[in-house]
């Protein structure tokens, strides 16, 4: 029962996540918004990020649990470190945004979408007892916070201020990372309060 409902968590955030990401990325190749760029890389980051954990509960393995939730905390950095690449490359070369609706409209979506998968993943790792899955979790409600930057980046720019963009851009990846370290954290301690499971 514990695989299938881990599996049931992992499926329904993927799905959700997904949907997400796809949507802001469409939103992306009509903004061009850098800030909404690292948002967007880290929600597919993070979308991705279900396959090896739903592939853990798949297989019954608690050591795979594990190493999934390793994998999480990798591609958390990985991500940072690419939506870092990309606001250093705004800041030497600055450009103008349009579709500054759209882009607020973006932040709107990417903070729905995370705070869902981070409900479904909170509450199966807590009742599971999956240190991986709370750490998704944590990972997905505070990627909902980031995501309101990408509005606030929208707001700012209206007023005339582009280089908002970059900076909103830079504070994004530093919760990422920050996020990461959290994260490393709660993986490796494996220590969790564990509701006592019933199954459905």
């Amino acid at each position: 029962m514990r695989s299938r409902a881990g599996i049931k968590a992992v499926s329904i955030s993927l799905a959700v996540l997904t949907v997400t990401a796809f949507a802001q990325a469409f939103i992306y190749s009509r903004t061009l918004s850098v800030a909404l760029l690292a948002d967007l890389i880290h929600n597919f980051g993070d979308a991705l990020t279900a396959i090896p954990l739903g592939l853990a509960f798949f297989f019954r393995s608690a050591r795979g649990e594990r190493w999934a939730g390793l994998g999480v905390v990798l591609a958390i950095f990985i991500s940072a470190l690419v939506a870092l690449g990309q606001t250093i490359e705004r800041f030497i070369h600055p450009r103008s945004l349009t579709h500054l609706w759209l882009l607020a409209l973006a932040g709107v979506i990417g903070f729905v979408g995370n705070e869902l998968a981070a409900q479904v993943r909170l509450r199966a790792g807590k009742r599971l007892g999956s240190p991986a899955l709370v750490a998704d979790g944590k990972h997905a409600r505070v990627d909902g916070f980031v995501s309101l930057g990408v509005l606030a980046s929208a707001a700012i720019v209206a007023l005339g201020l582009q280089i908002a963009d970059p900076v909103i851009g830079l504070v994004i990846t530093l919760v990422i990372l920050h996020i990461t370290w959290e994260s490393w954290h709660t993986v490796r301690s494996g220590n969790i309060q564990v509701d006592q499971y019933q199954g459905d």
